[in-house]
């Protein structure tokens, strides 16, 4: 898949790529509905789309929108774009599929940055801002046996995404899959801010999958 990126959009990166695999193997065809949050580039809202599903690209950038369009148009595929935060420009709708690459990069700044480029990594002191409001709406945009796919940082802490899509009633909740590597340029840069230990070298990058009742 070749994609433009609009100046101040984020490029997709390892991690994406990993996402977009697990999309593939999911079950989408005609009539399916997928929804994929903060899509920066698109590469996942076009994989689903490519897979058959009719789909919504959400950010919060504009420019992130307009480069989904331009790369849908380029791929020959039909993909909505709404622009706004998380859930909220689909309220009340439901999806067989739900997926994400939120930003997960611990920041110095205690919220989300509200311009810049940065929106596509920052997501607070503890990386889980957009995260965590994922997992506790997820389950009411599933349809029954939906699915919501994640990726994250093994950095901002695995399990407590386990244990929060448990708790927001989400069942078959797993790490797909899982790849370890040293640390990316973004998470060095926060280390270098204080925001990650020193001694911290390697992380696992994690596809966590779960299943609307």
């Amino acid at each position: 898949m070749k994609l433009l990126t609009l100046p101040g959009v984020f490029a997709p990166i390892s991690d994406s790529w990993m996402l977009a695999d697990a999309i593939r193997a999911e079950t989408l065809g005609p009539g399916s509905r997928a929804l994929d949050i903060c899509t920066g580039s698109g590469v996942l809202a076009l994989t689903a789309a490519q897979c058959g599903a009719d789909t919504t690209a959400v950010d919060v950038s504009r420019r992130a929108l307009l480069t989904v369009r331009l790369n849908a148009r380029r791929a020959g595929v039909s993909v909505r774009t709404r622009r706004g935060r998380t859930f909220g420009p689909v309220a009340g709708e439901r999806f067989d599929l739900i997926a994400s690459n939120p930003p997960y990069v611990p920041s110095p700044r205690p919220d989300v940055p509200r311009r810049g480029a940065s929106r596509a990594w920052e997501a607070g002191h503890d990386g889980r801002i957009v995260l965590d409001a994922i997992c506790d709406g997820a389950r009411g945009h599933l349809t029954p046996g939906g699915v919501l796919l994640l990726v994250h940082s093994s950095l901002i802490g695995t399990e407590k995404t386990l244990d929060r899509l448990r708790r927001a009633g989400l069942v078959d909740v797993e790490v797909r899959s899982s790849v370890r590597g040293p640390l990316g340029p973004l998470m060095k840069a926060q280390q270098a801010a204080g925001t990650i230990p020193a001694d911290v070298e390697e992380e696992d990058v994690v596809i966590i999958r779960a299943v609307a009742p």
